[in-house]
């Protein structure tokens, strides 16, 4: 074989040998893009679960505001779990970063578009709270409870015409739900007031005698991890509540917000008077509510237990325990509060099918 020959072998050899390496070093690539792609394709972000989330915002435990939530999750306050059923996770600790507006921390969505009690929206929530805030002072009515569900309004005042409230005192099994209207105060906001109606349970006006003496347990209360609905219709003016839970009897309930039964001082519930008349709100609401003001739903855990001392305010600072603001502590020491979504809906104004 002249050396020619011998040489065209050779390199015929070599460039087999480099196709064969480059042809397994590919392979091997590719292989791991496809792990990593199906690593992606495993994780289930919020916004695989509830759909809606495009039309939401979030502001975050740690008071960080997003607007963006598809495929967003944040490991310590907005993620998924999966116990059969996918459920979108909202967990706000007792002390944190909140809004300008609160003292409150929260791990919320607030919905994106605006509208006025006139014309209406739509908001519905399957759900179950996990866990509430084991310390408080049980003289307080916000300690040991979470809102779970709102109605606010962006003008004027911002006050709240819709909180869906949980609430389980410390030692109990069951807990209760209910809702508060909260007045659009005529004149000084600083009289405002909340009206609370009981759905399953207590409303908000039952209280301990002493900050660790609680209330008899509810009979007809919601455990932590049952899971119960709510179905928000604000049309022509009108808001229609529906609650309902498996073995509890289905609430409903119907609220004008654009007229108002709280015009004058005899007005006022006794609810009202009893709660309030120790800090000195006993304001009475404009004539027409919130008419013509802009609203938006929210939804998610805002957290109602704060440590704020009692003495400042009897009805929501709650003297909870907040470790300085330290989040892993607070989860730890149950200074937390924390719910489940399963589903979630929003739209426009309709009324309730009959």
């Amino acid at each position: 074989m002249n050396t020619l020959i011998r040489l065209t072998i050779i390199s015929i050899w070599i460039l087999s040998i480099v196709s064969c390496s480059k042809t397994s070093k590919s392979g091997e690539e590719g292989s791991n893009e496809n792990t990593e792609s199906s690593v992606k394709t495993n994780i289930t972000y919020p916004s695989d679960v509830i759909t809606s989330l495009d039309q939401w915002g979030i502001m975050l435990g740690n008071g960080d505001n997003i607007d963006d939530l598809k495929d967003f999750k944040h490991e310590d306050y907005f993620y998924t779990e999966d116990d059969g059923t996918k459920w979108v996770v909202y967990k706000a600790p007792n002390g944190g970063i909140t809004s300008p507006n609160s003292h409150n921390t929260r791990t919320e969505l607030g919905q994106k578009e605006k509208w006025t009690p006139k014309t209406g929206g739509k908001l519905t929530g399957t759900l179950k709270v996990m866990h509430v805030s084991t310390s408080g002072d049980a003289r307080v009515p916000a300690s040991y409870s979470v809102v779970v569900g709102q109605i606010h309004s962006g003008d004027g005042h911002e006050n709240e015409p819709l909180k869906i409230f949980y609430k389980k005192f410390p030692g109990h099994t069951k807990g209760s739900v209910f809702w508060n209207y909260e007045i659009n105060t005529e004149g000084d906001n600083s009289e405002r007031w909340d009206y609370s109606t009981a759905v399953w349970g207590y409303d908000m006006s039952v209280l301990g005698t002493e900050p660790h003496a609680y209330p008899a347990e509810p009979k007809d209360g919601i455990t932590l991890d049952e899971e119960f609905s709510y179905e928000v219709y604000v049309y022509k003016g009108i808001m229609y509540l529906i609650f309902k839970s498996e073995g509890h009897k289905t609430k409903t309930f119907t609220k004008n917000l654009i007229v108002s039964e709280y015009v004058n001082k005899s007005d006022i519930p006794q609810q009202i008077v009893d709660l309030y008349s120790g800090i000195g709100r006993d304001g009475t609401e404009k004539p027409n509510a919130y008419e013509g003001e802009l609203q938006f739903f929210k939804q998610g855990a805002y957290n109602q237990t704060n440590g704020r001392e009692p003495e400042t305010n009897m009805v929501w600072s709650t003297g909870a325990d907040t470790f300085n603001g330290d989040v892993e502590q607070q989860y730890a020491n149950g200074s937390y509060a924390e719910v489940w979504f399963r589903s979630s809906t929003i739209g426009p104004g309709e009324a309730p099918a009959q």
